[in-house]
């Protein structure tokens, strides 16, 4: 009998007591780990355009609950930096840290989703990105070269740029060999004056050395960091170049379409909050980095109407030239000028003029 009796009680148990399989239908599905490498254009120590980068990779492992770990790796470890494009379309590398406008020599159009000469600034940018088309470009573009990107940091206007000499005019420009980048360059090359792209790193020397006479490169809060008022005292603003600059979080796509749902929301979701921590971060730092460096003997110059005019009629050329010479180019800009031309409408109306 108490044999019988165990025996009715085990297969009472076993009907009331769920299966493995039906308790693992109901459990929630646990993604795979993700161990991702990420060069960087960038050094992490360098301000905002740096540290952003570094944020990602904590802020991603802190969301995801360690699940994702994208590690930063410092430029050139893994790759130089101007070849970041090339490792992560081919898959050598599973991410990078850059921006889109880098890589010009690949892709003409990127150049409009990283800064645009006297373009948006970062509330009507991300308008244009996010709910006017701007994604879906940035996405096919993207895709071609094996790439799926994620802008993933966002920045205040950029000054014009540091000058051992003062400029008076714009002929000022004619021969000055400055370092400039993206789509400013073109501008600085139609004007006469003869750009180059040089690494944030390799800057300094070249200033100190007389290799360049004069350069741009971020906001007052970044160039003081990088000390080029040591070597240049004149320093120009508005950056007429760069009122806003969008960063991003390169991945190849095949590596990207490896992964759930939900960790692909886990990325967009981390950079989304990265582009608001730029903003605000960037936005409150310049004020005491532009007392400093007047503090230091930095005379802080604005460009006279004249010298903005002459650049923006340069700029316009660039635009029509850049449109005729490549199809996408031409498509993006039909679709940033179409937003801004009905943006219009609400920015000149919506809010307070400076005075």
């Amino acid at each position: 009998m108490r044999l019988l009796t165990l025996a009715a009680m085990a297969a009472l148990a076993g009907c009331s007591a769920p299966t493995d399989q039906h308790a693992g239908s109901d459990s929630p599905q646990t993604d795979e780990p993700v161990i991702w490498r990420m060069t960087s254009t960038y050094p992490s120590t360098l301000l905002q355009i740096g540290t952003l980068g570094k944020r990602i990779s904590t802020e991603l492992e802190a969301i995801s609950n360690g699940t994702i770990h994208l590690k930063f790796h410092e430029p050139g470890v893994l790759a130089p930096p101007f070849e970041t494009f090339d490792a992560v379309s081919y898959g050598a590398l599973e991410a990078g840290w850059s921006t889109p406008g880098y890589w010009a020599g690949k892709e003409p159009s990127l150049q409009l989703f990283a800064s645009v000469p006297f373009g948006p600034s970062a509330p009507e940018y991300l308008a244009w990105f996010d709910f006017a088309g701007g994604k879906e470009l940035f996405d096919e573009i993207y895709h071609e070269h094996n790439i799926h990107s994620v802008i993933c940091g966002l920045t205040p206007p950029e000054a014009s740029g540091w000058f051992k000499k003062e400029i008076n005019s714009i002929e000022d420009f004619r021969g000055l060999k400055i370092r400039f980048f993206g789509l400013g360059g073109k501008v600085m090359e139609k004007i006469g004056a003869a750009p180059q792209l040089i690494a944030g790193g390799e800057i300094y020397q070249a200033l100190e050395l007389g290799t360049i006479d004069a350069t741009e490169y971020a906001m007052p809060a970044v160039d003081e960091r990088m000390g080029f008022y040591e070597v240049a005292k004149h320093y120009y603003l508005p950056g007429w170049h760069q009122q806003s600059t969008f960063f991003e979080l390169m991945i190849n796509l095949d590596a990207w379409n490896s992964l759930s749902e939900n960790q692909k929301h886990m990325v967009e979701t981390t950079c989304s909050a990265n582009v608001r921590y730029g903003v605000s971060e960037g936005e409150a730092l310049q004020a005491d980095a532009m007392a400093r460096l007047e503090e230091k003997g930095v005379q802080i110059h604005t460009w006279s109407p004249e010298i903005l005019s002459a650049l923006e009629t340069a700029w316009d050329e660039v635009a029509l030239d850049l449109q005729e010479e490549d199809p996408k180019f031409a498509r993006v800009w039909a679709s940033l000028s179409a937003f801004r031309a009905k943006y219009r409408g609400w920015a000149e109306r919506g809010y307070l003029k400076p005075e």
